[in-house]
């Protein structure tokens, strides 16, 4: 653990860690220090250099200089303010004048900082180079002309997301005339040559960015050379009104502003134009910052809907709903269980939830022990077992990365599904590319791997004893060899003997462990052994990402109990995905079903008669982006959401006051949220939201986890029966893709298709009829080009699809693939 130190800035003392980068300490402190090109999750690049400070009397740059105890720091002396006025200078040589018109407009960090530094003259000139526009993607737009290169782009797309796919390239400007280099500060002279050089290119060498299209490189762009294809030139961001909120589209639950105006002059009704994110604390994926225009519009109170609807409550023998709701409202679910007998199906949850309660079983919590930001923060080994990072969590992915990164890590990837991508995150991650149904055997690897074998229970000793072979193998030595060699002597002639050490490589029998676990899951344990000798090197903070594919196996609860006793044994820190938007909320707060019986109302899902936010059920309800009140993210925070647009119909709460049980609002339920599973009695209007500057959240609250008395039940050993052979396919959603809603947003274009590697996808041809047990699909066929290997993914993102009822509650089955 890094220890505390305090440190002087300007005066005040401030207190820090060890080694954190100045910049971050007076950001933290409210001291402000100029810095263009830092962001505060991702390495520092040096590109603008505006950050120097005096450090203990020596210049440094604060986004690279680490906090020692005793420092004492200087933000601004004269000189510093001359450097940095310079450097602002170069960057408004040639910049384009068209301030008026550019979708960063008063928003814009070079026209804050050319005011802040006073830049009222110019003093330096150059020949303009040509910069042309570029649509990197179907959503990213990049104008060269407006680009200053502080490269935060490249930062957040290589440090965080993990895509890489954008570099500095050739510019092909004029070089600067060297006269320059005696009349202008040594940093601003630097820096312009740089410039002159440099524009950011798609790292791919093509005029397309190979990317997940998330669009975070957008968000940290300082001026308008970064903007969304869809906004370029069509509203002023002064013009726009800001609304905080929370994204439901997964169970990350980030933080995120809509932006909205009125559509037009003709149309006074409000839209969303945009959505940004607190960049330097929380990434946004390409659902959350695209996938925000799926309302429900122009919906008026239909009375008769609305008493058909109450018929159907009343009569409803089960409620099918998706977890794409708030808490309010699976509260609301829960009441009518409890008040009227109606079963709450959801098959997205259920599985959740039953692991969750054998994990609490096991572990004596009710939740899991750890967090994403606390992965990011302190973990330098991190082991994802049981998803797809790729596709099923965006903010699990970032994680993963951001690990390898940032914090000199390692990582283990157990998967059964080839992915190219998750190798490119760091130099010291090993893939197991496994058959379906091993993940038994991988947690039983990380026992074995990590555990202290001293302290497991004897039988789980014995049994982990059993995949331990000695074995022999030949390995090549480096030894060194007398000879004799004759040499002459210069002076006299003479020869003589002479006798010396040379290396010789000879071959060598030796015992070693051969670990039939790791033989097990499909890789060599003579290179995994000396490959995971290396990672886990100055190794001193363990992470562990559990997710859906655990869920859904046949040996769910035996799974559970051994991602306890991984916690428990390992010193390892464990974080679930829960499976969809407010899955963690509807697990906690709904007692679930896990069948439908007679007659069923659909919520957002199918039904006899369906309650839908998407426009086309039996009555209209108001989407996510149309209402207040909480969601439960995956790391375990209750936080609030706000409506950015307006509804003209009934809600939930509504129909629940007409039988009886209803409330004044809706965001009077958030007070009712169920305190025996973690909730606190908070009203709505009291919860926070945001974030502090040294980037704590203060969103809402932290679910409390509820201890109870652990189970002593052993674990079984690794079953065979659930692995699969033959043709399978995995229910897993193209990223960007989670549900209907995000399918109904126009710029979120994923299709509702097979997926599958580039080998596959060409022996597959253009279309397929997939064969389930049950039922039939017919799908286009998709090349992921980060697939790898012959498992097809099949999304469920469309409800009336009903995907589920093929797959049963496991992610894989095996299908029969055929030609259309």
């Amino acid at each position: 653990m890094s220890k505390k130190i305090n440190i002087t800035i300007d005066g005040k003392v401030c207190e820090t860690i060890e080694g954190e980068y100045l910049l971050n300490v007076a950001r933290a402190n409210g001291i402000f220090i100029p810095a263009i090109c830092y962001l505060t999750r991702c390495s520092p690049t040096l590109a603008c250099r505006i950050c120097l400070v005096e450090a203990d009397g020596k210049r440094v740059y604060s986004c690279n200089a680490k906090a020692k105890d005793g420092m004492v720091v200087t933000t601004s002396t004269e000189e510093i303010l001359e450097e940095r006025r310079a450097i602002m200078e170069v960057y408004d040589v040639n910049h384009p004048l068209q301030c008026g018109v550019c979708d960063q407009h008063g928003e814009c960090e070079l026209q804050n900082y050319t005011l802040e530094l006073g830049v009222d003259s110019q003093n330096y000139a150059i020949a303009d180079t040509l910069r042309e526009t570029k649509e990197w993607s179907s959503v990213l737009h990049y104008d060269a002309g407006l680009c200053i290169v502080c490269e935060r782009c490249v930062t957040v797309c290589k440090d965080m997301i993990g895509d890489s796919a954008i570099k500095t390239g050739r510019r092909g400007g004029d070089p600067v005339d060297k006269a320059y280099k005696e009349t202008m500060p040594k940093d601003a002279y630097a820096m312009w040559n740089k410039l002159q050089k440099s524009i950011i290119v798609p790292s791919n060498g093509t005029e397309f960015t190979n990317c997940s299209d998330c669009g975070e490189c957008t968000a940290v762009c300082p001026v308008g050379a970064l903007t969304e294809r869809d906004f370029v030139y069509k509203a002023n961001p002064w013009e726009l009104k800001t609304i905080p909120a929370t994204c439901a589209h997964c169970s990350s639950g980030c933080h995120l502003y809509y932006e909205t105006r009125f559509e037009s002059i003709d149309n006074p009704k409000e839209i969303i134009f945009r959505v940004k994110n607190e960049w330097n604390f929380q990434s946004l994926c390409g659902a959350g910052r695209f996938g925000y225009d799926y309302e429900n519009r122009n919906v008026k109170k239909d009375k008769e809907a609305f008493n058909r609807a109450i018929e159907a409550i009343k009569k409803a023998n089960t409620i099918r709903f998706s977890s794409m709701i708030t808490n309010e409202e699976a509260l609301m679910l829960q009441r009518l269980k409890e008040k009227r007998g109606i079963k709450l199906f959801n098959p997205e949850v259920r599985p959740f939830q039953r692991f969750l309660e054998a994990y609490a079983k096991s572990s004596g919590k009710s939740l899991y022990g750890s967090d994403y930001k606390q992965i990011m923060n302190e973990s330098d080994f991190v082991i994802s077992i049981g998803t797809s990072l790729r596709n099923d969590n965006p903010n699990a992915r970032y994680a993963f990365n951001n690990v390898q990164k940032m914090n000199k890590g390692a990582g283990l990837y157990f998967h059964p599904v080839g992915d190219t991508l998750i190798p490119t995150f760091g130099k010291s991650i090993e893939t197991i590319t496994h058959k379906v149904g091993q993940e038994e055997l991988a947690l039983y690897l990380v026992l074995d791997l990590f555990a202290k074998k001293d302290d497991l229970p004897s039988y789980l000793t014995d049994y982990l004893k059993s995949f331990h072979e000695t074995r022999k193998k030949v390995i090549k030595e480096r030894v060194m060899k007398d000879v004799t060699e004759i040499v002459k002597d210069p002076e006299s002639g003479e020869e003589k003997e002479v006798k010396k050490k040379v290396p010789e490589m000879v071959e060598k029998e030796v015992e070693y462990d051969h670990n039939l676990l790791v033989e097990a899951l499909g890789s060599n344990p003579i290179s995994f052994a000396e490959n995971f000798e290396k990672m886990m090197k100055r190794k001193e903070s363990f992470a562990l990402i559990v997710g859906e594919d655990l869920y859904g196996s046949p040996q769910w609860e035996n799974l559970a109990k051994l991602s306890a006793m991984v916690e428990k044994y390992c010193n390892i820190k464990l974080a679930m995905i829960p499976p969809k938007s407010n899955a963690l909320g509807v697990a906690l707060i709904c007692d679930l079903d896990d069948e439908i019986e007679g007659y069923v109302v659909g919520y957002n899902q199918i039904g006899d008669f369906t309650l839908s936010a998407l426009g086309d059920g039996d009555l209209d309800m108001p989407a996510i982006n149309q209402q207040e009140g909480t969601l439960t993210t995956m790391n375990k925070r209750v936080v609030p959401t706000n409506a950015a647009l307006e509804y003209g119909g009934y809600n939930l709460n509504d129909i629940m006051s007409a039988i009886g049980l209803g409330k004044t609002l809706s965001v009077d339920w958030t007070m009712e949220l169920p305190v025996d599973k973690g909730f606190q009695a908070v009203a709505f209007d009291d919860l926070e939201d945001g974030f502090l500057n040294d980037g704590t959240e203060i969103r809402g609250y932290e679910l409390a986890s509820i201890k109870g008395r652990a189970s002593t039940a052993k674990a079984k050993p690794a079953s065979q029966n659930s692995i699969l052979d033959g043709e399978i396919a995995y229910r897993c959603n193209p990223q960007r893709q989670f549900n209907d809603f995000t399918n109904k947003a126009h710029q979120i274009f994923e299709e509702f298709a097979l997926y599958a590697s580039k080998e596959k996808a060409k022996e597959l041809g253009e279309r397929v009829e997939v064969e389930f047990e049950n039922g039939t699909l017919k799908l286009d066929v998709i090349v992921d080009e980060r697939m790898s290997g012959e498992i097809v993914a099949i999304p469920d993102f469309k409800a009336s699809a009903d995907v589920y009822s093929l797959f049963g509650e496991h992610r894989y089955a095996n299908v029969t693939l055929k030609k259309v």
